[in-house]
């Protein structure tokens, strides 16, 4: 199950348009990098799991699954009240079998394809992957005792008693759905997961886990979006589907998609990705770990380590950097010399540094 709910608080305005696990990184949402996963490790059953952030969208994208290769069950939580709450949801889809649940705003490199077959191979009624991580207190934590065994988990502790983060990836068998009925919601309104596993773990039934190798992204903020944007561009293979003029300056690995036009004149320094029908003028410098959607038309100026989604306009003068620039956006210089100042039509939540 994919689980496809929750507010998105902190990125807003974004999210006061789409849920945020549709938000592209290298120009792909990044709930399609958690199917693609699930399903190259053979799993082609699929629930995702809907909130109250449009679901339509998430209806609309995916459709039944037959054209990512998979079958869709939509199942509706509705309101965010836990991811437990979220899992104890899909109880009737999951029926006897084993199960996978992937947090569809969390990536991982690699895929779970040898996690999946780890814990298929296992008598583990439940298995977790934790990845160390600098700000243990954001997650859900590990505690081990003095032979490394599992004790007890602990959901954003003041005092985290590891650095291991538990990841939003959790592999079960049904017996989860009894440890999720015995819960109360806790402080912050939500049936907690860290309980239901920790419910596992008190009443003797054996759960394990496994470390991340590699990187995991919880992409649950801007700063966070971004840095995943560029681990999967460092990943990005050069590809030319579009037109590159003469005299355009193509440095470092460049996919361009089709129909589109980088003009004579244009300096692009990789890794960037550059989606379909987009138009890139010969005055403008596209900075390394950058991510261009769509229909895009970029007139002039300079944008580095961002990313612009589909059907944006951009004409400035000046330098993007360290951006997310939502869909139809439009950014320009103004013609008014004087008086100077700047002009914003921001949403709620937003940060500003100028």
């Amino acid at each position: 199950m994919i689980l496809h709910g929750g507010q998105g608080t902190r990125l807003r305005p974004l999210t006061h348009t789409g849920p945020k696990q549709l938000i592209p990184v290298a120009n792909k949402p990044i709930s399609q990098y958690v199917l693609e996963s699930l399903r190259e490790a053979g799993i082609r059953d699929i629930a995702i799991v809907l909130g109250n952030i449009y679901p339509e969208k998430v209806k609309e994208f995916y459709g039944d699954g037959s054209g990512f290769g998979v079958k869709i069950t939509y199942v509706y939580q509705g309101k965010p009240l836990g991811i437990a709450h979220a899992i104890g949801c899909c109880k009737d889809f999951v029926g006897d079998d084993p199960f996978v649940v992937h947090l569809g705003d969390d990536l991982i490199k690699g895929g779970i394809k040898k996690y999946v077959e780890k814990f298929k191979s296992s008598d583990y009624d439940g298995m977790i992957l934790l990845c160390k991580v600098k700000n243990p207190q954001r997650f859900g934590v590990a505690e081990f005792d003095a032979e490394d065994r599992l004790v007890r988990l602990i959901e954003k502790p003041k005092e985290p008693p590891s650095e291991y983060a538990l990841s939003g990836i959790y592999f079960f068998n049904p017996v989860i759905f009894q440890m999720i009925d015995q819960l109360k919601s806790s402080e912050r309104g939500e049936l907690e997961i860290t309980e239901a596993i920790q419910h596992l773990l008190t009443n003797g039934n054996n759960v394990g886990y496994k470390f991340i190798e590699g990187w995991w992204k919880d992409t649950g903020t801007p700063e966070d979006i971004l840095e995943s944007n560029r681990l999967l561009l460092d990943e990005l293979k050069h590809e030319m589907r579009g037109i590159i003029e003469a005299e355009a300056s193509i440095q470092g690995r460049l996919f361009v998609g089709e129909n589109t036009v980088i003009r004579s004149g244009a300096i692009i320094r990789g890794p960037v990705v550059i989606g379909k029908n987009t138009v890139v003028e010969g005055c403008v410098y596209i900075g390394p770990y950058t991510s261009i959607g769509n229909n895009v038309m970029i007139k002039r100026g300079e944008i580095e380590n961002s990313i612009l989604m589909d059907n944006c306009n951009i004409d400035i003068d000046s330098k993007i950097t360290d951006s997310l620039i939502g869909p139809y956006s439009v950014i320009t210089t103004s013609q008014i010399s004087k008086p100077k100042g700047h002009r914003f039509v921001i949403g709620e939540r937003s940060k500003i540094a100028i």
